[in-house]
């Protein structure tokens, strides 16, 4: 991808997601607009607002990321490339707050159920929030100093948190698959390497059909 390419792209959630921190990495001179929902990343795109979308698609313990594969085949967009995140949390609170003030530590459904271990260990309540880093910009607006956020680092520095512990996910594999989406077909050149591509189609409700559909691919060898 072109890392010196401008404009804006879209991505769902508060300002310090790990949408944005996948943003920064492959277009680091884009301007990143954080939307309330998915719905809106792609109602964004498709009036223009922005050039560009980072869409989550699938995490290696979350499983796929369930709203995008229904709204994905009626945007009438492309899938233009990937990015795939190492996705680490961190434990950050107001500034002054020490570990044994927390009483309560809020994030997204996800990120609390990879970071159980901690947790557990402190005896903490955990709070489902909106997301990783309105969470972070939930606990900087609170003002209280027994509540803590689970949030990619980056969400830290936005809101002005102090960081009490890093990388405290359970799992070191945990990675997110991105997809960039856009309103313009952008094919690959021949001879530029190994070519992925995600298509969709709909099979009749027969015994087999799936099968017989995806049979030709096994027959010559595409991965799947």
């Amino acid at each position: 991808m072109n890392k010196a390419r401008t404009g804006k792209i879209g991505f769902q959630g508060a300002r310090g997601a790990n949408s944005e921190i996948a943003i920064r990495e492959v277009f680091p001179m884009m301007e990143a607009v954080p939307c309330d929902t998915f719905e809106d990343v792609f109602n964004a795109l498709a009036a223009g607002s922005v050039d560009l979308a980072m869409i989550p698609i699938e995490n290696t313990l979350a499983g796929r990321v369930a709203d995008i594969h229904h709204l994905l085949p009626a945007s009438g967009t492309f899938i233009i490339g990937e990015h795939f995140l190492p996705i680490h949390f961190d434990l950050m609170v107001l500034p002054g707050v020490k570990i044994e003030d927390i009483k309560t530590v809020y994030s997204h459904v996800h990120a609390l159920g990879q970071c159980r271990k901690i947790i557990r260990q402190h005896g903490w309540k955990a709070v489902v929030g909106g997301d990783t880093a309105g969470s972070a910009k939930f606990v900087s607006e609170q003002g209280d100093r027994t509540i803590a956020a689970l949030a990619p680092a980056l969400a830290a520095d936005i809101y002005g948190l102090d960081t009490l512990a890093r990388n405290v996910e359970d799992a070191d594999h945990n990675t997110t698959r991105f997809v960039i989406l856009s309103n313009e077909q952008k094919w690959a050149k021949q001879g530029d390497g190994p070519v992925m591509t995600t298509f969709l189609f709909q099979v009749r409700n027969l015994p087999a059909a799936l099968y017989k559909a995806m049979g030709g691919f096994a027959t010559n060898g595409v991965n799947m």
